[in-house]
């Protein structure tokens, strides 16, 4: 293979391009997934859970490597931060009754990782079915009606929480907002597939100028405060350790977060079928969804039990991949690499931190209502009939459900001396899968449509 056929010919083994332009592939990679995945713990910390970004990059380049371990090497993907656990995040912030009411944010956090724990376990378990009885028959109580509502609710139930950070400063979010559309809708190439990444150091690069022009905004107290305080990154050291928190385990958290494994599951799938596609390889045939699915949920469980949020295929290395069409899974483990490399820093942990809430906000009021228009996406693509009775009732409820419970903050009951908690989402999604199994006319085959199973991919923009 000629290095000038680089992004005109499929390349499957990046060795013949040379090691420099391998390194420099590796980058690539490492941008495209870098805003999307430090946006998880920024976004966490919000809710009020101090996840750690330099945790979250070691376990997004372990995951990876784990990943590609347990797919012998074969499917070239990266392991991000997952989206779809954000509303379950969130949730647990939210959590005051029991052993919740007195329980500060760290504490909570460590629960919260327990319950990631067991969603990563889930996989374990759907990986298994699909090596014992198959894809088809398993996926058939997972059909679109109940994944589609799923990730819809997990955006909405969010919103606030974009509109709360983006009111801080409205100008400065408008600005992460708008440097967002125009490289989603006008970008080419790189510039494309890295709409989050360019959202936040654009509005970054504003804030700080603005900060040295003076500008400043009151905090909770009415002090004044300048945009950007660059106080954290001074104190803090190039090199250290990263920040540990071992899972902690009980019911509530755990059935606030397991549920949305089901979400979580469909955006696997449909980046394993998206990879596929693009690199002309079937993925899901060899190695198999059940050897995917186990790097996934490994991933996600260590991750979960060591301080890390779950793990997700990355649809924005995909783009690159189609970007490149270099389709060497030694390119990705580079940038696994790299992000283990980078999480050794304290000063760049700090200065990820010092980006203003009113970023955050404006970023996450394009992204949380991505991720619910990806739901939509999933049952318009899968041709979902909503002209059938029983599909209304499963979605109607499932949006009552959802929507209704989180506003009154679920339902709380005792099991001996133990209070539980339901969660709007987990009563949603226990509400979705107990009716598509007992109401009689699902038709829906897993398999039918290429697009259909692409289109639960929260990381495609």
């Amino acid at each position: 293979m000629k290095k000038n056929n680089l992004g005109q010919e499929p390349i499957y083994d990046a060795r013949s391009l040379g090691v420099p332009r391998m390194l420099v592939l590796g980058l690539q990679h490492l941008f495209a997934m870098f805003g999307a995945t430090v946006l998880v713990p920024i976004l966490v910390s919000g809710y009020g859970l101090p996840l750690s970004i330099q945790t979250t990059l070691l376990m997004a380049g372990l995951g990876t490597l784990i990943f590609h371990v347990c797919t012998k090497f074969k499917v070239p993907a990266f392991l991000g931060s997952s989206f779809a656990y954000l509303g379950g995040f969130e949730a647990v912030a939210k959590l005051d009754a029991g052993k919740y009411a007195a329980m500060s944010g760290d504490e909570k956090l460590a629960y919260a990782l327990g319950g990631i724990v067991v969603a990563g376990l889930l996989y374990l378990v759907l990986a298994l079915l699909f090596k014992l009885i198959g894809a088809k028959k398993v996926m058939r109580y997972f059909p679109p009606i109940v994944t589609g509502p799923m990730i819809i609710m997990i955006g909405l139930n969010l919103a606030g929480s974009a509109i709360n950070n983006a009111s801080t400063c409205w100008w400065l979010a408008l600005v992460a907002m708008a440097i967002i559309i125009v490289a989603n809708i006008w970008g080419k190439g790189m510039i494309k597939i890295i709409p989050i990444l360019l959202g936040v150091v654009g509005s970054y690069i504003v804030a700080l100028i603005a900060t040295l022009c003076g500008a400043q905004l009151p905090d909770a107290n009415g002090v004044m405060h300048p945009l950007i305080n660059f106080t954290a990154v001074h104190d803090a050291s190039f090199v250290g350790l990263q920040k540990f928190v071992l899972a902690k385990f009980d019911i509530t958290s755990i059935l606030v977060m397991a549920p949305i494994a089901i979400a979580a599951m469909m955006e696997h799938i449909g980046d394993v079928s998206a990879i596929s596609s693009t690199t002309g390889k079937n993925f899901i045939e060899d190695p198999g969804l059940h050897r995917t699915l186990l790097g996934d949920g490994l991933a996600t469980a260590i991750a979960g039990f060591v301080g890390g949020p779950a793990n997700t295929t990355y649809g924005e290395n995909t783009g690159v991949l189609a970007l490149s069409r270099v389709y060497d899974p030694r390119v990705i483990r580079l940038a696994a690499c790299y992000a283990i490399i980078l999480s050794f820093s304290p000063k760049f942990d700090a200065l990820v931190n010092s980006i203003p809430a009113a970023i955050v906000g404006g970023v996450s009021f394009i992204l949380y209502g991505m991720i619910s228009a990806v739901g939509v996406r999933n049952v318009v693509e899968n041709k979902v009939d909503l002209t059938k009775s029983r599909n209304l009732i499963i979605a109607a409820v499932m949006f009552v459900s959802g929507l209704g419970f989180n506003a009154v903050g679920g339902i709380t009951f005792m099991i001996g001396d133990a209070a539980v908690t339901l969660t709007g989402l987990a009563i949603a999604a226990l509400c979705g899968v107990i009716l598509n199994a007992i109401l009689p006319g699902n038709d829906y085959e897993f398999g039918s449509s290429v697009a259909g199973d692409k289109s639960a991919d929260l990381g495609s923009y």
